[in-house]
């Protein structure tokens, strides 16, 4: 008995000079309106706390005095310092722009300069965004730009859906960016904790010969999936009577089967179905306990219509009632993107993630089917969810995304991760950002603005820019010295900070002929060549089919699979977009 009271006196003790003081208060705007959901971040501490629905807060704090950073969605953040045992009444204001649930993201930036427009198509019931490519930009007069990175592939698998059909592409279904970085080339550990390694190459262009061609590789940290914090996982599956056509519930049954298998006792999973209702058909559950998770799935059977936007709220608050601190917490919604009950816009769904974003919970979007697939709506989802976008096309590419590929898709090292490019005009007469193009709204809209996005843990990312060199660049390269030609600034937020980083790299002229550059560089221009041509991109200069068959077979690793099928790819595509003529009657 004495040594329990001995222990007690000590917990009370602890937790007297751990959490002595209690902090208060309200968060409201300028009209007084309380603000629930914004995101306080308690320095000292390094935690994240959020306000209630009346805007309310409430921090144990060990120390007299802190400091707070409150970050909301369409409010100017704010650091404020605090004396602990007050109560506080924290004003936001507005954003100088509209609120971001009203803005527009941009892929790519360049201030002040004015490019046409497109709108979203459709292709047999499939939606994708119009995309408008980047074009030439004169250095002197707009020497700075800006893009987004992610981790986003799903336009390769796709394109190889419609392609493995015979069947030619929807031009804004090729989004150039995901197509080079869904072989995930030149990837190169980075030294010591550093969480990015930035490495560039120019060469020449093949299908621009007067032009040369500016590599940006990325590289990210590679976490070890043994020593990772816990997953907090929420299943959303569309069991729709959509999804029993072939190659979709039952692809994605198989798919999250080898997702299962690799989960730890730490890690936990809920499954949220819809389909005429939405149904909570597994709470949290160890990933211990396999067998259990797995009668759930292959009990999933389709049928009714698409309630997506009770079906993405219920799974947001079942994440976020299960929270995880530290962990990775993360609704992968899985569907062919048909919400037909509730929520039908990309407007609307944006404003319904940026609200549920705010409670630290990422979002990974898996699209399947044919016919079917709401590109554009899961390409937002994925975007204002703080996540990213795979297309599944077959049971090969589900392996790939949720198991070869694990830590790339779903454990994130960093977000709103994105780049800053400064090219020098003396050397750099004009240049073009091949990819991350920007859609109408975007485009049109004054209050759009350039946000990051989520890389994931081991990801290479590469960035290519066609560049046209000025006679000083040209002189250089006959000597031996190498002159910085640019300037690049990688920004970014570390995951669970809201702390800007940023890295500083200078991109030297460190000019090699095409042919001497590393194998993985030869088969990205080959994989670039292959977006071109498929979008007939305006930039493709001197591509032909014959002439991208030529270049990817002699630049791909025939032992490397993906490779291999990416020369099967090409040689599909060419006889699609140049089918063998016929003889004719006469013809001998």
């Amino acid at each position: 008995m004495k040594k329990l009271l001995l222990y007690l006196c000590f917990l009370c003790c602890y937790q007297f000079s751990s959490a002595q003081y209690y902090l208060r208060g309200e968060v409201k705007n300028e009209n007084k309106i309380s603000l629930s959901n914004a995101r306080i971040f308690v320095h000292t501490q390094r935690i994240f706390v959020y306000t209630g629905a009346y805007g309310s807060f409430g921090i144990n704090c060990s120390k007299l005095k802190d400091s707070l950073t409150i970050v909301l969605d369409g409010y100017e953040s704010k650091t404020i310092e605090v004396i602990t045992d007050q109560w506080q009444n924290i004003e936001l204001k507005k954003a100088a722009v509209a609120s971001s649930i009203s803005k527009n993201v941009l892929a790519s930036y360049t201030k002040d300069f004015t490019q046409g427009n497109a709108i979203k198509v459709e292709a047999n019931n499939e939606s994708y965004f119009a995309l408008v490519e980047n074009d030439v930009k004169t250095t002197e007069k707009f020497p700075s730009t800006g893009f987004s990175l992610n981790v986003n592939k799903a336009s390769y698998s796709n394109v190889r859906r419609f392609v493995n059909m015979g069947s030619q592409v929807p031009k804004d279904a090729v989004r150039a960016e995901e197509i080079i970085n869904y072989f995930n080339l030149c990837y190169e550990e980075p030294p010591g904790k550093n969480l990015f390694n930035i490495k560039t190459q120019v060469t020449d262009c093949p299908w621009q010969p007067d032009h040369h061609l500016m590599y940006i590789n990325v590289n990210a940290k590679k976490l070890d999936l043994q020593h990772i914090s816990p997953g907090n996982f929420v299943f959303l599956i569309d069991v729709s009577g959509s999804m029993e056509l072939q190659n979709r519930l039952a692809l994605l049954k198989a798919a999250f089967h080898m997702f299962v298998q690799n989960l730890r006792p730490i890690d936990q999973v809920s499954i949220v179905t819809y389909g005429g209702s939405v149904l909570i058909n597994l709470p949290p559950t160890s990933g211990a306990d396999k067998e259990k998770i797995l009668e759930v799935i292959e009990k999933l059977k389709p049928g009714g219509d698409t309630p997506g936007e009770v079906a993405l709220l219920t799974a947001y608050k079942l994440a976020e009632k299960t929270f995880v601190k530290n962990g990775n917490n993360r609704v992968i919604l899985a569907t062919d993107g048909d919400f037909n009950v509730g929520e039908k816009g990309e407007a609307a769904l944006q404003e319904l993630v940026v609200r549920q974003r705010q409670t630290g919970v990422y979002l990974t979007c898996l699209g399947v089917g044919t016919g079917n697939l709401k590109d554009s709506k899961l390409q937002t989802l994925a975007k204002y969810g703080n996540g990213n976008y795979a297309y599944l096309d077959n049971v090969k590419e589900a392996e790939k995304v949720l198991v070869k590929e694990l830590t790339q898709t779903l454990y994130a090292v960093a977000d709103n991760v994105l780049i800053q490019m400064k090219f020098d005009a003396s050397f750099i007469k004009s240049y073009r950002l091949v990819g991350f193009d920007n859609k109408k709204a975007a485009l049109s809209t004054e209050s759009s603005r350039l946000e990051g996005g989520e890389i994931g843990s081991g990801n290479s990312t590469l960035a290519i820019f066609e560049v046209e060199p000025t006679e000083k660049y040209r002189l250089a390269l006959q000597t031996d010295i190498k002159p910085s030609i640019a300037g690049l600034s990688l920004h970014f937020h570390e995951c669970g900070t809201i702390k800007d980083s940023a890295m500083s790299y200078t991109v030297p002229l460190n000019y090699t002929k095409i042919e001497n550059i590393t194998p993985d560089l030869k088969f990205a221009t080959a994989a670039t060549m292959f977006a071109l041509k498929l979008k007939d991109s305006p930039y493709q200069g001197s591509i032909s089919w014959s002439s991208l068959l030529d270049y990817a077979t002699r630049y791909s690793d025939p032992s490397v699979y993906l490779q291999k099928e990416f020369v099967e790819q090409v040689q599909k595509a060419k006889s699609i977009y140049e089918p063998p003529k016929k003889k004719g009657l006469f013809n001998w």
